[in-house]
């Protein structure tokens, strides 16, 4: 095994990432790992993460097991490193037994630094029999937020880790990372994993470089078509909630000429394995998906992500959209909100399919919890402020009353009186009470305000009601909008597990003492968001890397074209030889030395030796 003595971190980040400079966070966490500290770490998507554990097992003595949730992430991760010259490996489900035997055998002769691992394979007795007789530099739990039963995406495997450790005859420096967790999330993570006196460093939640939107559409499947149409140069994620939409969309787009595939839990293990490879190898444009797909995939050259349903929590929507644009270029986030999402989204919540793997205790809790998670993204949906600024309040970090990067910035608002239209409502809501004693849902109040002879409403007798058709010339749309604003200003409250609609104190303000109503009304569309090379975001980044202009344009697609052609040769995603970041360095420096081809962002030693000429020969070319 070797230990890299002869560079301090300065070097090895140089000669193994092609970095000349630590980001924000990255220093703290990689000097406290190195000084034996516990040390947790909160940084987005994009942020560098990974080089602080990596870093330091290239520099520690013995081996670093990395945990990691899914084999996406370790396969990517692991051939990453070993394409810039680090001996690594992974230990998981997809591996023959052949295959994991040859791995043990090299892990016992000391030839890897670095194992990324499925916590299942914590408590297996070959395992911990193998490490224990091994020297573990120190052990990083990625993904962290997994083992708290209060972030998105609990993971029971994730409470093995402690025992694992206590079965160590030396307990190793212990580290844990993740994007998002809110600071409830944070303390269960510090708890649960027994991390003593840990440095921790929570770096920016802010994504400068990514546009924030939420659409209304009367027809989502037309506004999804024109939102890829107008973006065929980009490859994009399309989550949607359920497995059937997954196959409609993805049906649908193939057939209109899009280079699109899917992915969800329903599928094969084989087709879902070469699906996500045909998306991270260029093969295939749009990834149609549920939230199955995506944590850990480090596919740096994703320019939008689209919401077709709105998922469960703010969290794992910030998570899911933060896959865009981890090239640092500027990329969409959007999600097509209505208001059927809500009620779908309480039914995965509460489907036993989704929390199989829970006892019966932890899955009431989760439901618990995620009923009041939900409340933080239909309020995201909703809000007509600013979009960046709803996201970090709820993660508690300083921001700007206006991003100037989101739909709702951009956006024309004015105040509108409602009041007529409010007691109508209101009066509507009294008196479906009190004929049926309890409480109905959104849906069923503007159906009896608008008219309609749907078969509930007569079931219920809601049509004998005075208020019914009271409001029959308005959409039913507009009639919901004013709905929502009412229980947004305080006069109406919605239960939390059964969407039952009830007036609160205030509405007899409205009702009886002549209190008038106004709601904010979005006035005019939101513009298309600029194009990276007419506007682009400041973006604290450690390297000066330049942007792609109109001069250097044409030596950029050059660039990508000859990595596309070198990724199919060594059958390897394109973004693993270069980034996109790294491509447009080199067009604006256009190297015509080895030499200046390692002042490239993101070129190291091994990269180097390995693409250099083809790189120096393809900027010659075009500059002769």
């Amino acid at each position: 095994m070797y230990t890299d003595k002869s560079l301090d971190k300065y070097g090895i980040l140089k000669r193994y990432f092609g970095h000349s400079a630590f980001r924000d966070g990255q220093t703290e966490l990689i000097d406290a790992v190195l000084g034996g500290r516990d040390a947790i770490g909160v940084m987005p998507t994009g942020g560098g993460k990974s080089i602080c554990y990596q870093l330091p097992a290239l520099m520690l003595d013995g081996t670093a097991l990395v945990i990691s949730p899914l084999i996406s992430l370790m396969k990517d991760q692991v051939t990453a490193l070993q394409n810039a010259g680090v001996s690594a490996a992974f230990i998981n489900s997809s591996l023959s037994s052949d295959e994991l035997r040859a791995v043990y055998v090299n892990m016992r002769a000391g030839e890897y630094k670095i194992v990324y691992l499925a916590p299942e394979r914590l408590d297996g007795e070959g395992f911990v029999s193998l490490v224990q007789g091994l020297k573990i530099s120190l052990v990083a739990v990625d993904e962290a937020h997994c083992i708290s039963q209060w972030g998105q995406d609990f993971r029971p495997s994730y409470l093995r880790i402690i025992d694992f450790l206590e079965r160590l005859p030396r307990r190793p420096v212990l580290t844990a990372f993740t994007a998002t967790a809110t600071r409830q999330v944070r303390d269960d993570i510090e708890l649960i994993l027994k991390l003593r006196g840990p440095l921790r460093v929570t770096t920016g939640f802010d994504r400068p470089n990514l546009y924030f939107e939420v659409l209304r559409p009367k027809n989502k499947d037309l506004t999804l078509r024109a939102l890829i149409s107008q973006r065929r140069d980009k490859c994009g994620i399309v989550y949607c909630s359920t497995r059937n939409a997954v196959e409609k969309l993805s049906a649908a787009m193939c057939d209109a000429g899009v280079r699109a595939t899917r992915y969800h839990a329903g599928l094969p293990d084989k087709e879902r394995r070469q699906n996500q490879e045909d998306f991270l190898y260029d093969r295939a444009a749009v990834m149609v998906a549920t939230n199955a797909f995506g944590m850990g995939i480090d596919k740096s050259n994703v320019g939008y992500v689209i919401h077709y349903n709105m998922p469960k929590s703010l969290e794992a929507y910030y998570q899911e959209a933060g896959r865009a644009g981890r090239d640092g270029e500027n990329s969409d986030c959007i999600l097509l909100y209505s208001a059927g999402d809500v009620q779908t989204a309480k039914y995965l919540i509460q489907s036993p399919v989704e929390n199989e793997d829970l006892s019966e205790n932890q899955r009431d809790a989760v439901i618990k919890r995620d009923i009041a998670l939900l409340d933080s993204i239909v309020g995201y949906c909703k809000t007509t402020g600013c979009l960046r600024g709803y996201i970090l309040d709820y993660f508690a970090r300083a921001r700007e009353d206006s991003c100037g990067n989101c739909g709702n910035c951009r956006a024309v608002f004015s105040s509108k009186d409602v009041t007529p239209e409010a007691q109508m409502i209101l009066s509507c809501v009294k008196r479906i009470r009190d004929k049926l004693n309890y409480s109905v849902g959104v849906t069923l109040i503007v159906h009896t305000l608008c008219g309609s002879a749907d078969r509930r409403v007569l079931e219920l007798g809601l049509d004998s009601l005075p208020t019914h058709g009271l409001m029959r010339g308005t959409p039913k749309a507009q009639v919901r909008d004013i709905v929502e604003a009412l229980g947004a200003q305080g006069y109406l409250s919605t239960d939390p597990v059964h969407g039952g609609v009830s007036l609160t104190p205030e509405a007899g303000n409205v009702l009886f003492r002549g209190e008038n109503v106004e709601m904010t009304v979005r006035e005019a569309p939101a513009p298309a968001p600029v194009p990276a090379r007419e506007k682009r975001q400041k973006k604290k980044k450690a390297d000066t890397v330049a942007v792609v202009t109109d001069e250097t344009d044409g030596l950029f697609a050059a660039l990508k074209t000859l990595r596309f052609k070198l990724s199919r040769e060594e059958n390897l995603p394109a973004y693993i030889i270069f980034s996109n970041a790294a491509l447009a360095d080199m067009a604006a420096k256009a190297p015509r030395s080895m030499a200046e081809f390692l002042d490239v962002s993101g070129v190291g030693e091994v990269k180097a030796a390995r693409y250099g000429k083809a790189f120096l020969d393809e900027i010659a070319k075009y500059k002769s």
